[in-house]
């Protein structure tokens, strides 16, 4: 599968139910070694006035991704288990 394929999808969490972002809008933590994915890394927030906020972004560990389907990606990812920078 192509980035550019995934590049508009929402992520929602199967735990909660919420939404944590845009694939487009996020980074991807790579081992520069393997070339393997490690993490999405979502900002916290994104919008017309973004540039005025912190940078803190959530990592999400690749191994919850359950589903990648049309429209969304679905994580499992319990909040205790986010990392936040």
């Amino acid at each position: 599968m192509r980035l550019s394929t995934i590049g508009g999808k929402e992520i929602v969490n199967l735990c909660d139910g919420s939404r944590l972002g845009i694939i487009a809008e996020s980074d991807l933590l790579i081992d520069e070694k393997t070339g393997k994915i490690h993490a999405l890394l979502i900002p916290e927030s994104k919008g017309f006035f973004s540039f005025f906020s912190n940078d803190s972004l959530t990592e999400i560990p690749w191994e919850t991704i359950r589903k990648i389907g049309n429209d969304m990606i679905i994580i499992e990812l319990e909040n205790n288990h986010k990392k936040k920078y």
